[in-house]
């Protein structure tokens, strides 16, 4: 289902339906910018928050010979901080993803926010739909992704992190993958935003979250939208029903669906932005984060 994944984030860009297309081009460095098909007008509208005080910027470390490129926020002059992985849209690490990351680091965590398809290409090269799901997204696997995310945490605790207290959230597609590390990874909590569920198994993504949520070795908070209509709310059900038979950490999980909101509602740069669940569930997610031993 990772067409259905970018074809969800990539209409969630568009203003409505009149005279909108799926084209244009994406911004082209990591943590710069954002997709272009998003327009000046709404990258106006996105929250911007100040690197005072903080240590930014990229970096890269290695997996299995191939250097990741990466985003990094963290306070200045601390150490032994807690870690979050911040998991990309489908569009990868732009602006509002590094934001993100500043504003955990505002919030006093070490945040990482891996470009985790720079194997398979650059998406702020693309301007077509469909050239991007084909050439790039479809084509990178579940287990690249997870070590990938091993490998940030490596780094992490070489440089000022405390990976015994760990989280990862992601939004859309990185929410999959938080579902999908939470059962794999050494983390203590995690929080997806709006990510799917359920999909078809392939060679490269053999399991979706209801595949795994009993196994999860950490709890997630779910944060999703009623009004997201690329996630139909059985599969939310499915998902709670899963993990209510599952693991401890499968059990304690818990999911916040708004009633009014549509998919990528914490994207403060898309239409699809509601300020409302947005704050709320930011909210959420520090206190889950701190409840589950990682502030």
């Amino acid at each position: 289902m990772l067409h259905e994944d970018l074809r969800t984030d990539f209409d969630a860009l568009l203003p409505g339906n009149a005279g909108a297309t799926r084209r244009g081009a994406l911004k082209a460095a990591l943590g710069v910018g954002y997709a272009a098909a998003a327009g000046a007008a709404m990258a106006q509208t996105a929250i911007k928050t100040s690197s005072e005080g903080l240590v930014t910027g990229e970096f890269t470390y290695e997996v299995n010979g191939f250097k990741v490129p990466a985003f990094r926020a963290q306070p200045a002059g601390r150490a032994n901080l807690p870690v979050v992985l911040v998991i990309q849209e489908i569009f990868g690490v732009h602006e509002y993803i590094a934001d993100t990351a500043r504003r955990f680091a505002k919030a006093g965590y070490l945040a990482i926010a891996p470009e985790l398809y720079a194997r398979q290409g650059d998406p702020s090269t693309y301007g077509e739909m469909a050239k991007l799901m084909a050439e790039v997204v479809s084509k990178v696997p579940d287990a690249q992704v997870m070590a990938d995310l091993d490998g940030a945490l490596k780094w992490a605790g070489a440089n000022g992190g405390d990976v015994h207290r760990a989280a990862i959230t992601g939004f859309c597609w990185g929410g999959r993958i938080t579902w999908l590390y939470a059962a794999h990874g050494p983390v203590k909590a995690g929080v997806a935003w709006y990510g799917r569920l359920v999909g078809s198994a392939s060679d490269l993504t053999p399991r979706h979250p209801l595949d795994i949520a009993a196994g999860l070795q950490a709890p997630v908070l779910g944060l999703y939208g009623a009004a997201d209509s690329g996630i139909p709310l059985d599969t939310v059900d499915k998902m709670k029903a899963a993990l209510a038979a599952g693991s401890p950490a499968a059990r304690a999980s818990q999911f916040v669906v708004y009633p009014d909101a549509p998919h990528a509602f914490h994207a403060d740069y898309r239409p699809s932005y509601r300020a409302a669940p947005a704050i709320d569930g930011w909210t959420r997610a520090l206190a889950w984060f701190k409840a589950n031993g990682v502030a």
